[in-house]
């Protein structure tokens, strides 16, 4: 499969690694430049790109960039991606740490992928969110292995969540509806999902328990 990944840091870098070494096709690139990427392209045979060219051609896109840079994405990303791709969204809101205050997000009470969306002009799907970019190299397991962890996807695009859950079970992983974008809420940062190392039934479960509120660590 001819993938693109838009960030090249501990969740991109990760996923570049993996998604290589199963045989996709991968196309990579960062802020700075494929110039700053020949190490990586050098250790997993990725296509070092510029963020213009990283979704040409591919049936999957991964956004995995700060939050509050996902706007100055360059017009036209998507122009010549494959016919039916999909994008994943990676991104968490960190108004404190990070992003400052988003007020489409704060006032209107946007979810952070929904935001996402309006940026990029194209339906996302939202996964690896709260993954440990480590988890990446180190947990993937066989279909059916009873330690097998699972991560919640949501969107609303459903072709597209089902390409996305099928390589996420490529990578080593099951995988839980957690609904629609406007639902996405339930995997942000500080539920009971986020970063939850465990199986389908207890990522279920802490879906169900997570609260709308968001916490002041997280609003800006």
């Amino acid at each position: 499969m001819k993938i693109g990944i838009i960030g090249a840091g501990n969740i991109g870098g990760n996923l570049t690694r993996r998604l290589t070494a199963l045989g996709h096709d991968v196309s990579v690139a960062n802020s700075r430049g494929p110039q700053t990427l020949t190490a990586l392209a050098e250790e997993t045979g990725a296509t070092p790109a510029t963020v213009a060219e990283a979704a040409r051609g591919a049936e999957i896109v991964v956004v995995t960039i700060p939050f509050k840079n996902v706007p100055d994405l360059p017009a036209g990303l998507f122009d010549e991606a494959a016919e039916g791709f999909s994008v994943i969204d990676t991104n968490n809101y960190y108004p404190q740490q990070r992003d400052g205050r988003i007020a489409a997000v704060e006032d209107e009470g946007l979810t952070e992928s929904r935001w996402t969306e309006r940026q990029l002009g194209h339906r996302v799907i939202k996964a690896f969110n709260g993954t440990y970019a480590q988890d990446i190299l180190d947990l993937h397991r066989p279909a059916g292995a009873p330690d097998r962890i699972a991560l919640p996807v949501a969107g609303d695009d459903e072709a597209a969540k089902k390409a996305v859950r099928a390589l996420i079970d490529d990578l080593g992983f099951d995988t839980v509806d957690a609904g629609g974008i406007d639902d996405s809420w339930r995997q942000q940062p500080d539920t009971p999902v986020y970063g939850l190392r465990a199986g389908i039934d207890e990522v279920t479960k802490a879906l169900a328990e997570a609260s709308p509120e968001r916490p002041a660590a997280f609003r800006g």
